[in-house]
């Protein structure tokens, strides 16, 4: 039993270690950071109009 814990134990520090100093994949592109919706131009115009629109009604007849 003790040999099982310690094959496991070995095999769980090698795949630790090829994940963190293995090949690195040559494909792996940089995340971009989402963006808020008050700092999105496409979301704040969209607003500006909704706000337009609710403002003055009168002016869509």
């Amino acid at each position: 039993m003790i040999y099982a814990l310690a094959a496991i134990g070995a095999l769980t520090i090698a795949v630790l270690m090829w994940k963190a100093f293995g090949p690195q994949q040559a494909t792996t592109r940089p995340r971009q950071a989402p963006v808020a919706p008050d700092d999105d131009p496409e979301f704040l115009r969209k607003i500006a109009e909704q706000q337009r629109k609710n403002h003055n009604p009168a002016e869509e007849d």
